[in-house]
């Protein structure tokens, strides 16, 4: 079999679904052609490859490339004073009312120039590359006005050009209500509805839109036009669901089939069976439950029990999550949801893939698949989740 390269003497976490667990194959080898994976499997059970190049990984692990399904990663600004609120006392809801949090970002967002934008993005994504991870979705919702939104969107697709990483890019003009529209929450659905989300969907600007669904941000019924809107023009769903309470905003997602419902740390028990029934996928944010010191769990036991698929993502954003570190989401994950290793692993590879609705291209090591690969310098998949700040990445690929 002619091939561009092969990887031998690595061990396998293939994540497939029909392996258990993390699918591991202990003796393996994997070979690409095309920039996808052309054989994977045994040792003993490989063909005899004609290869370019030979990789041999001195078995190390080799998995597929991470997939980091939730960030805000381009923005401008400062938001660490809001940290040493928080330490003296303030909420969330408080900083947020006082003009702080997201219309803070907002307003330092509005006045940088594209060029200033992916200048400050690069080193965050380039942090999260430096452990292994290949895909990052990156949401708008910095701008709150078609201008702002329309260049937070260019700068993420000018950060693929400028990595190799893919990077799949979220509408989340639905974030918070800006400021001008303080009076008038008509006008501003209606500026979303009729002429953003519209331009969005016609210039391929995002593949997704997400709401903010909370009671500082959107309702449900509003969040319930957005998504209408979203649909008609052919537009993917995800959202922002039960972060600070209950707002039905699990079922919601659900009864619109989003990918994702994400934060959920107050999802009702209906929500979680609406979830599984639709195949939503369940987004865990650890690092905003750690910035912001919550209490309230995400019903992990009941995503369990109802076979909701978890994914893990790090929320990358000025505010509430200012974590440049996927591996250290997993951690927290493990150690404040108490995730299993195999749930963690599964939640920033298989399942991150799938809360973008990109699970038959890539996120698990199975034939026609991306091979965006990442090899690890490990002996045990579980030290992936175990060490913090550990430099674990031995070699990354993106369409080996």
């Amino acid at each position: 079999m002619r091939v561009d390269r092969l990887f031998t003497d690595v061990r396998l976490a293939t994540m497939a679904g029909h392996r258990p667990g993390l699918g591991i194959v202990e003796d393996g080898v994997l070979a690409t052609r095309d920039g996808r994976i052309a054989w994977v499997g045994e040792r003993r059970d490989a063909p005899l490859f004609d290869a370019r190049e030979v990789i041999r990984g001195e078995g190390r692990w080799l998995t597929p490339g991470l997939v980091d399904c939730h960030t805000h990663l381009v923005w401008a600004g400062d938001r660490s004073r809001e940290f040493e609120r928080r330490l003296e006392g303030a909420s969330y809801e408080e900083i947020a009312r006082e003009g702080g949090g997201i219309l803070a970002t907002v307003r330092a967002t509005r006045a940088a120039s594209f060029e200033e934008l992916v200048r400050a993005a690069l080193p965050r994504l380039d942090a999260l590359l430096a452990e292994g991870v290949t895909t990052v979705e990156i949401k708008s919702g910095y701008g709150l006005e078609p201008a702002t939104e329309y260049r937070q969107l260019a700068t993420a697709a000018a950060l693929e050009r400028e990595r190799a990483v893919r990077i799949e890019r979220t509408f989340l003009g639905a974030h918070a209500l800006p400021s001008e529209f303080a009076k008038d929450r008509e006008g501003y659905l209606r500026l979303l509805c009729d002429e953003m989300i519209p331009r969005v969907a016609r210039e391929r600007l995002a593949s997704a839109v997400d709401v903010f669904c909370e009671r500082i941000a959107f309702s449900p019924e509003e969040t319930r036009r957005v998504f209408e809107a979203a649909r008609a023009h052919g537009l993917r769903l995800k959202l922002h669901a039960d972060q600070l309470s209950d707002s039905g905003g699990a079922a919601l997602a659900a009864s619109f089939a989003a990918l994702s419902a994400d934060h959920l740390e107050y999802a009702n028990a209906q929500g979680v069976q609406a979830m599984a029934r639709a195949g939503t996928v369940a987004v865990l944010l650890p690092g905003a439950f750690y910035c912001l010191r919550e209490k309230q769990l995400p019903p992990i036991e009941s995503f369990r029990r109802a076979g909701v698929p978890m994914a893990v993502a790090t929320d990358c954003n000025p505010g509430t999550s200012p974590l440049q570190s996927l591996l250290l989401a997993l951690n927290l994950a493990a150690t404040l949801f108490r995730l299993t290793v195999t749930e963690c692993l599964l939640g920033v590879t298989r399942n991150a893939a799938r809360a973008l609705g990109l699970e038959d291209d890539r996120g698990t090591l199975e034939i026609g698949k991306r091979a965006d690969l990442a090899l690890w310098a490990i002996e045990r998949p579980a030290e992936l989740v175990y060490w913090m700040g550990a430099r674990l990445l031995s070699a990354r690929w993106v369409g080996a």
